[in-house]
């Protein structure tokens, strides 16, 4: 006899094993007809899924983010769903959420067409109306692989595969349709209502660009027709301020086909750069830093002892003299620790503060690129501050100061800032990364900033 708590403290009994389903039909019909998912003791799951034993459990609707991520993944299901009954030749990959909706990987003899899109999303509608039931199903792997493998699916059996052969496989079928997911989905396909298809683009498989070129189909979906329509609308607005027609609009640059991520600078954005270059240059005088000027191609055995050669390497642009190997710089990090090293310093001159408007380059796959906000070449603003450990507080607190006042003078005043704490694999003792750590949060602290922490180094800031 199941004890089910729910989220208002109240229990319901039951003499015998119950689904989720049920006992949102218990409480109501209309939780019944809104239910999407379930959370039982914290795990989120279907509303087929059987409830044995005393557990807490929260019905999920469209009115929780988790049902809107639902809804999104299960419309990327169903895209995936239209397409093999448009293409049936056409093999399916993944086809995670995303921020504001999903997307789908495929694999076909030829590129999809806008027409297609259009084809596509008609189906999934059609489809959608059929109100089809989706249902769980658990597969032994071996099964699984060689189920998928018959129905020339042969990337999804390559995926099934990888997983260990002593763990079962979940799989969703809706109609005709049957495909590999952990799950959860909405219970059936009429909750799917209010989506549309974005875009294709080109994306590797597993993200090696020695694969095959897969075709990504971007689409967004919504739990309401009115919050679709205000997504729409919000992109449309976004589209008349994208970066790229105002600067081509402008005159301010222009980039081209034989210098992918980079930019070419006319005279008026040139202008603008230089009033920004200027405005942090008077930044680093008032900080106290001293500005200084590194090399952009720098020998591999730097490189090898930054450890950026062995962890790094396929994002540098590399090339060879003299039978020495070299590198475009990525960023400015191992030239300022050089010029510190030139010369032998006492504890009196530190804190020292070094900046540079260094020019790095990074090979960035082409997919990535975005006009001036994604590139394969900048200029990094960057600093670097030598300093003893009793300074480290101090000094965090004044940059951190510095960082805050110029994003106000350049209009952002909502800012997220992301402390990343120290990493399993990390050099130094637990005490000096406790004494850092520390002074990194009170540094930010003393600045009345708030912040999130995540594992990793250092700390990244950027406007929301």
């Amino acid at each position: 006899m199941p004890v089910i708590r729910l989220p208002d403290g109240s229990e319901r009994v039951f003499d015998h094993p119950v689904t989720v389903a049920q006992v949102a039909a218990s409480i109501g019909p209309g939780l019944a007809k809104a239910a999407l998912a379930g959370t039982v003791n914290g795990t989120l799951v279907d509303t087929s899924y059987t409830i044995e034993n005393d557990a807490t459990l929260s019905i999920v609707t469209e009115k929780d983010d988790e049902g809107l991520d639902m809804i999104r993944h299960s419309t990327a299901h169903l895209l995936a769903y239209a397409v093999k009954e448009l293409f049936p030749s056409a093999q399916v990959t993944i086809g995670p959420v995303i921020e504001d909706g999903f997307y789908y990987d495929f694999s076909y003899e030829r590129p999809f067409t806008p027409e297609d899109l259009e084809a596509i999303e008609k189906k999934m509608t059609e489809l959608a109306r059929l109100d089809e039931v989706v249902t769980r199903e658990e597969w032994v792997r071996d099964d699984a692989v060689q189920f998928f493998k018959d129905q020339g699916e042969h990337y999804k059996a390559e995926i099934i595969a990888s997983i260990p052969s002593n763990e079962n496989i979940s799989l969703y079928r809706e109609g005709k349709f049957i495909d590999l997911c952990r799950g959860p989905h909405v219970p059936n396909t009429g909750k799917l209502k209010h989506f549309k298809l974005m875009k294709v683009a080109g994306a590797y498989w597993r993200g090696n660009s020695n694969n095959e070129m897969l075709q990504r189909i971007y689409g967004t979906a919504w739990t309401k027709k009115e919050d679709l329509a205000a997504y729409l609308h919000r992109l449309e607005e976004a589209e008349k301020r994208d970066h790229r027609k105002l600067g081509k609009q402008l005159d301010l640059f222009h980039m081209q086909d034989e210098a992918p991520g980079l930019v070419f600078w006319h005279p008026k954005g040139w202008a603008l750069w230089q009033q920004v270059e200027q405005y942090m240059r008077k930044v680093y005088v008032d900080g106290g830093y001293q500005e200084i000027r590194c090399p952009q191609i720098l020998d591999r055995k730097l490189w090898e002892k930054s450890g950026h050669w062995e962890n790094y390497k396929e994002n540098m642009f590399t090339t060879e003299s003299e039978k020495r190997d070299y590198a475009l710089k990525p960023m400015n990090c191992p030239g300022h620790i050089e010029v510190f090293k030139s010369d032998l310093r006492s504890y009196r001159d530190l804190p020292m503060r070094y900046g540079e408007f260094g020019a790095c380059h990074r090979n960035e796959s082409s997919g990535a690129l975005h006009g001036i906000m994604r590139v394969r070449g900048f200029t990094q603003d960057d600093g670097h501050i030598f300093c003893t450990e009793d300074q480290v507080q101090e000094e965090v607190t004044k940059f951190n100061q510095v960082a805050m006042q110029v994003y106000a003078d350049f209009g952002f005043n909502e800012i997220n800032v992301k402390l990343a704490l120290r990493p399993e694999a990390r050099l130094g003792t637990d005490e000096t990364w406790d004494k850092a750590e520390d002074s990194l949060r009170a540094a930010l602290k003393a600045c009345g900033v708030q912040w999130t922490e995540l594992p990793g180094e250092g700390a990244f800031y950027g406007p929301k």
